[in-house]
């Protein structure tokens, strides 16, 4: 069995500028996992960097209020929802509230940095 503390798991800034804690990925657990799961943190009024990745992704929204941004479709999101992203899609998502947006990313197959492409440095 295994049990992680989410207190526990290391912060880091993703490619995109959110913040992310990595709770499991196949590659650093012995599990027989095809997907990755990450905490991530959007700060007030903050966007994250266009990009898209080769793998899926689906978005769990925890805390906040958010704007998702999907091969030019915008849609908001709010805790309880759930944003699938197809594998290559160009996708961001801004926070559009007074407090930290939080949501859950699962990346399957499992997040590689090579999978990922940013699109631009800046987003305004």
């Amino acid at each position: 069995m295994l049990i992680k503390k989410l207190a526990k798991c290391g912060v880091f800034t993703a490619g995109d500028k959110t913040r992310l804690k990595e709770i499991l990925h196949p590659a650093k657990q012995k599990l027989k996992l095809r997907y990755s799961l990450a905490h991530a943190t959007l700060k007030q009024g903050r966007v994250s960097l266009p990009h898209r990745l080769k793998s899926s992704e689906v978005y769990y929204i925890l805390k906040g209020r958010g704007r998702m941004h999907i091969n030019g479709e915008r849609k908001t999101v709010v805790p309880g929802d759930t944003v699938y992203i197809p594998p290559r899609s160009v996708q961001l998502i801004k926070n559009l509230g007074r407090e930290d947006l939080v949501f859950l990313c699962v990346v399957d197959p499992a997040w590689k940095k090579s999978d990922e492409m940013i699109l631009a440095k800046k987003r305004t």
